[in-house]
């Protein structure tokens, strides 16, 4: 068996064409981002709106709508393994990412539903988180709106925490805004162009 030897133009085409398929699968996969996008966006904007203007003591319990999320991206997730024929190292790179970054979103809920969060400036290390995840996948695919997401949300953090507990809610929903949501969709236009 012998090892094909790749020029230098050879081996960049090879990786601007992993390239290229991973921003079409992640393309086809914005809808991930709308999903998560517009629960959190929903669930911040309404735990501000229970919170501040009802005054209800559960507020928190809005965020009980990202249960629809975890169920959609399981059942799309595994419908969509099956379909999938090749898996390029970008893409399960991406993947991993944003499996690290459920999993850092779930231990700080952790951590401070221990310490307590009421009335404490927890928002803007999710924000952060937000900002990270699609600063890295933006920078990663070449795709420019998440990373310009991804630092809008960072900046939006720092925001954050110069306002009290309820208006942290508002700049988390702006930043999901800026950073999930109008990306996917620019995402999903890119997508329908080509």
């Amino acid at each position: 068996m012998t090892e094909e030897k790749f020029s230098p133009e050879q081996s960049l085409q090879l990786i601007q064409s992993m390239i290229g398929k991973t921003r079409e699968d992640i393309s086809a996969n914005a809808i991930y981002f709308l999903v998560w996008g517009w629960l959190a966006f929903i669930a911040c904007v309404g735990q501000f709106v229970l919170k501040h203007i009802y005054e209800y003591p559960r507020h928190y319990l809005v965020w009980a709508v990202t249960f629809i999320g975890i169920a959609f991206s399981l059942y799309n997730g595994s419908r969509e393994q099956k379909k999938r024929k090749v898996k390029t190292y970008i893409s399960e790179s991406i993947g991993h990412l944003w499996m690290g970054m459920a999993i850092a979103f779930f231990v700080l809920s952790v951590i401070l539903t221990r310490i307590g969060w009421y009335n404490q400036p927890v928002f803007p290390f999710f924000i952060m988180l937000y900002g990270l995840g699609t600063f890295v996948s933006g920078s990663i695919l070449r795709f420019r709106p998440l990373v310009i997401g991804g630092v809008l949300a960072f900046c939006m953090a720092v925001g954050a925490g110069w306002v009290a507990y309820d208006y942290q809610m508002l700049f988390a929903a702006a930043a999901i805004l800026v950073s999930y949501i109008i990306p996917a969709y620019l995402l999903r236009a890119r997508r329908r162009a080509v």
